[in-house]
């Protein structure tokens, strides 16, 4: 698989079947993030990996009740170490689409979680007040395949040399 077949086949998945994610697609997962760039190579990220069950479900209380987080094998919280740094929530983006992508290229699905109750995913995980949760990705193994999307064309996106 190219990165343009995994970019262009990726679909958000919410629906996971019950079983653990292979520790070694994980890691995977886990190294795409670690090796991602960020602003002045700063790397002022964390990544929080959550596999047990009872935390897992109390992350779905805190999702607004999106069931399927709690389904996933685990769910990755990625937090900004520094958020006083203007870029944190661009880097911490970047590190989250590898791992995407990476989890894609391992048979495994992810979805973006934005719609989150802070306050409760850092009181569940204990993370301090100076930190920013990011976004939440459920990882596991697809129950069902993602569904495309419409897309906009290329013209109405982009635009050559100044705004049309």
């Amino acid at each position: 698989m190219t990165v343009f077949e995994a970019i262009k086949n990726r679909r958000s998945i919410r629906k996971y079947k019950d079983v653990p994610v292979p520790e070694e697609k994980l890691a995977r997962v886990l190294e795409a993030a670690r090796i991602a760039p960020s602003a002045g190579n700063r790397q002022e990220w964390k990544f929080i990996v959550v596999k047990d069950k009872a935390t897992r479900d109390r992350l779905v209380e805190a999702c607004r009740g999106q069931t399927f987080v709690g389904q996933a094998g685990a769910v990755i919280v990625a937090c900004a170490t520094d958020p006083s740094r203007k870029w944190h929530m661009v880097d911490v983006a970047i590190a989250v689409d590898h791992m995407t992508l990476a989890a894609y290229e391992a048979g495994l699905g992810t979805c973006w979680i934005g719609a989150y109750e802070e306050d409760k995913v850092k009181e569940i995980l204990g993370i301090p007040s100076g930190v920013k949760v990011v976004v939440l990705l459920p990882v596991g193994v697809p129950d069902i395949d993602g569904v495309p999307r419409p897309r906009k064309a290329l013209e109405e996106i982009i635009a050559c040399e100044r705004w049309t």
